[in-house]
């Protein structure tokens, strides 16, 4: 029971930790891809802004990343995008594995508990024999609890582990969706002559 307990206050630390982590108004503000076109459209572009917008959230350090990189060619930003892409959505799945890992273990955890009940449900049968019922009953016992207590364990871990990853998907798709925005306006400025390429 105590590594199920374990399990159970651990997989409640992740999910809560990552549902306040992964909020969409942490990782995509709502005014900040506003913000960046006024100040492309106004051409006020400066370190103190990038470095502003790298600070502010997930989606800012990948548009910041475009940014500090826009005088250069366009594989070079994309590649300088990606990168940080990588780098953000690692960060953004961070414990999930172990949350999955959780989720896939408890069970089995409970199974074992069920095993080691059964077990000592049989050497009492070894010792006392089946005509006293009370004797089998604290093994009986402990092998139903212990499997409760496993799929009590795994399946809100499983069912966080999977919101997460979908809540992960999600955002990701709509950060590179930005992403793809600014890339291009960097490749129509690049095409006006805006920049050294």
């Amino acid at each position: 029971m105590l590594p199920l307990i374990v399990c159970s206050v651990v997989a409640m630390a992740i999910i809560l930790e990552r549902l306040w982590s992964l909020q969409e108004k942490r990782v995509l503000p709502q005014n900040l891809s506003a913000k960046v076109w006024e100040w492309v459209n106004k051409n006020e572009l400066n370190d103190a802004h990038i470095n502003t917008l790298r600070d502010s959230s997930v989606l800012g350090e990948i548009l910041a990343a475009a940014l500090a990189n826009r005088h250069r060619d366009l594989d070079s930003i994309k590649e300088r995008v990606q990168d940080t892409g990588r780098h953000v959505v690692h960060e953004m799945e961070r414990f999930i594995t172990t949350l999955g890992t959780i989720a896939a273990i408890s069970p089995l955890l409970g199974l074992l508990g069920t095993v080691v009940g059964m077990i000592k449900v049989f050497a009492a049968i070894t010792a006392h024999g089946v005509g006293n019922p009370t004797v089998l009953a604290g093994g009986i016992s402990e092998a139903l609890i212990t499997t409760a207590a496993g799929l009590t364990v795994a399946i809100p871990a499983l069912i966080g582990y999977r919101y997460l990853r979908s809540r992960i998907d999600s955002l990701v798709v709509q950060m590179e969706k930005e992403a793809i925005k600014l890339v291009d306006r960097i490749r129509d400025d690049h095409e006006a002559g805006r920049y050294d390429a």
